[in-house]
């Protein structure tokens, strides 16, 4: 186990999260917290006790809220409503969204106003550190009561129910905490509800999606600049002049690391008098378009952080003034909203990337051999790589159509009006991945075209992310089997290493 993050609810970061979810960091309970969690526990067993009527606690849930439940079946109520609500479907969630999960959802009640005891909470930690990811099927969850479904599921495996991958293994819950030494809990007042009702289905895979798209976009800036170069166009269009006046962030950003990637050029240098006046816009206009995400990235990173550390339960325990409020801080609004937009903007990046590949491949357009390859005919090089972009981009323009605009009334019109959240935070995920593989084609494209070049020495940056490439992919004489290439290059990308070589070169990429 790697060095735990302690967690407060207050400032836990995106990258601190992906520490827990992809590089199997530990998570520790800050000891500023134990007495607020504490404290929101007594008020809720002097409620319980008082006969107070608190919905889901001493009441039934949804449009069922008008029942009440006695005193001695309270407890029997937390187990009901975790397997009533563990009916979700489909695929078995990614191991990095479900940790993700458990981190966002200890870091939530770290806050002190969930009313769950310090022991659940610290045992909910306990299954993180141990290795122990639940089983939570992807579909179920409408994003408005929090995501009830899916977050059941993953409850399950505290009292020593539901499924769990322990070791990469799928067992029972029982039987994935015996292996580890942990006991079932027994759920208290109110425990059922609280562990349910929140956004972390949603905001595990935003942090992830975000985290990816972040990268992506520092690869759609190499990838383009090697594209400019190979297609002999000008760093003209990059003139910081240019972009101050229009001052928008992303666009200064994106033209910045364009303009420094490609610098000492000797292919752009080496047709600086030609006759030709502008480029096409897939390259003239990559700034502003990239900029536009990097914009976009932004914004939806500002939601991300203020949802990672926020109270999202139903109701709301306030210990300072020992009252209890219900509210709507579960919806998942915001998220959807934020998701939808990050989906659009990083399904931009692979349309713009694919104009690039059918220039690159395109001989009336680049100048360059048909399909980047020699003896065409016999060969048909990246051909069909121009075609599989197009095919993601395709889809990923369906994919962009927006979840948040849908709506439908769950819970005998009690829950009137949803956000469908969770499907666009799932989705926005397979954009993502759609376009890691578009930019993977690009690039691979660009190190094959560079290599045609051969009395002329590429620009700075450029030239850093070719000899990484090339490490892990050869220059294609013959036809070959193109899928290796491509799925070698996207490793590349999503390990950074690409990214890494031209920041050593050229400096830090914005």
């Amino acid at each position: 186990m790697k060095d735990k993050i302690i967690v407060n609810g207050q400032d836990l970061l995106l990258d601190d999260l992906i520490s827990i979810a992809r590089k199997n960091a530990g998570i520790k309970i800050s000891k500023e917290s134990e007495p607020k969690i504490t404290k929101s526990r007594n008020l809720v067993d002097k409620w319980v006790k008082d006969g107070e009527r608190i919905y889901g606690v001493t009441t039934g849930f949804g449009a069922l809220s008008n029942v009440t439940i006695s005193g001695s079946d309270t407890k029997k109520l937390q187990k009901k409503i975790l397997f009533s609500h563990a009916a979700g479907m489909g695929k078995t969630a990614d191991e990095d969204v479900v940790r993700a999960m458990i981190a966002l959802r200890i870091n939530d009640f770290c806050r002190g106003n969930s009313g769950l005891r310090l022991e659940t909470i610290e045992k909910l930690s306990q299954i993180l550190n141990a290795g122990i990811v639940p089983v939570v099927p992807e579909q179920g969850s409408v994003g408005a009561s929090g995501d009830l479904v899916p977050m059941a599921h993953l409850a399950l495996v505290l009292i020593g129910e539901g499924e769990a991958f322990v070791e990469g293994q799928r067992m029972s819950g029982a039987r994935a905490l015996r292996k580890k030494t942990i006991k079932p809990l027994v759920l208290e007042a109110g425990e059922g509800l609280a562990l349910i009702n929140g956004t972390q289905f949603m905001i595990a895979h935003g942090c992830l999606a975000l985290n990816d798209a972040l990268n992506l976009c520092k690869h759609a800036d190499i990838a383009a600049s090697m594209s400019l170069e190979t297609l002999m166009g000008t760093r003209s269009a990059f003139d910081p002049r240019i972009h101050a006046v229009r001052p928008h962030k992303g666009q200064i950003k994106a033209a910045n690391n364009m303009f420094r990637i490609t610098e000492n050029s000797e292919i752009i240098s080496s047709h600086k008098d030609c006759s030709k006046v502008q480029d096409a816009y897939s390259l003239r206009c990559s700034p502003q378009v990239h900029g536009a995400s990097w914009d976009t990235f932004a914004y939806v990173d500002n939601v991300i952080k203020i949802e990672m550390n926020s109270s999202t339960e139903n109701p709301l325990i306030f210990p300072e003034s020992q009252e209890f409020l219900s509210g709507g801080n579960f919806h998942g609004q915001p998220l959807a909203l934020a998701c939808d937009f990050l989906s659009i903007a990083i399904a931009e990046l692979a349309n713009i990337s694919e104009r690039r590949v059918e220039r690159l491949v395109n001989p009336q357009l680049s100048g360059l051999p048909a399909f980047l390859i020699k003896d065409g005919g016999l060969n048909s090089g990246f051909m069909i790589a121009q075609y599989v972009a197009a095919s993601l981009v395709s889809e990923n323009k369906v994919l962009s159509h927006p979840a948040s605009v849908d709506s439908i009334p769950t819970s005998a019109n009690k829950e009137d009006h949803v956000s469908m959240g969770a499907y666009a935070a799932r989705k926005c995920r397979d954009i993502v991945a759609n376009t890691e593989e578009v930019i993977a084609i690009e690039l691979l494209c660009a190190a094959q075209a560079i290599d045609l070049f051969t009395n002329m020495k590429a620009g700075d940056g450029t030239l850093a992310a070719y000899e990484i490439i090339r490490t892990k992919v050869d220059y294609m004489k013959e036809d070959r089997l193109l899928s290796t290439d491509i799925a070698k290059v996207k490793q590349l990308l999503e390990g950074g290493s690409i990214v890494k070589a031209v920041e050593e070169t050229i400096g830090k990429l914005y």
